[in-house]
């Protein structure tokens, strides 16, 4: 849901994206080290997961901008890895991607460039009108 909402911030937020996901494999790499995975293992995985994260993206995508079906099948497909026994755990996780996406799009793009800072909906709201405020950040300039 972050990259999405980064890449309609223009190419810093294109530039976001390659940076978060950069990050993401990196942290695999390494916890895979400290865990004591074999390097020909973990690189060979490596490239087995970085083929589902983008197939998954790219299913997330399609979700996010198509109707609640298409998020559904997305998320069916992905989150619940085809085996998803109660149908009201999808519409929840459905209805859960709509108001977190609609939550990040009301937040400042420049805020969320220069903090890093996202907030994160509860899965049930006590308050669904909560979702059109977001907090203001904080902006740490020490070291600028």
């Amino acid at each position: 849901m972050c990259l999405v909402r980064m890449k309609q911030e223009g190419r810093s937020g294109k530039y976001m994206c390659r940076i978060i996901v950069h990050f993401m494999w990196e942290d695999v790499q390494q916890r895979g080290r400290v865990m004591g995975v074999n390097p020909y293992i973990l690189k060979k995985n490596m490239i087995l997961m970085t083929n589902h994260f983008y197939a998954a993206i790219l299913g997330y995508d399609e979700g996010i901008l198509s109707d609640d079906h298409g998020l559904a099948a997305a998320l069916w497909r992905t989150f619940f890895n085809r085996k998803c026994e109660d149908p009201r755990h999808l519409e929840l996780l459905v209805e859960y991607v709509r108001k977190q996406i609609q939550y990040l799009d009301s937040m400042n793009g420049e805020d969320l460039l220069l903090t890093g800072e996202v907030s994160w909906r509860p899965l049930v709201e006590k308050n669904p009108q909560s979702i059109l405020k977001p907090h203001s950040p904080t902006y740490n300039d020490e070291g600028l």
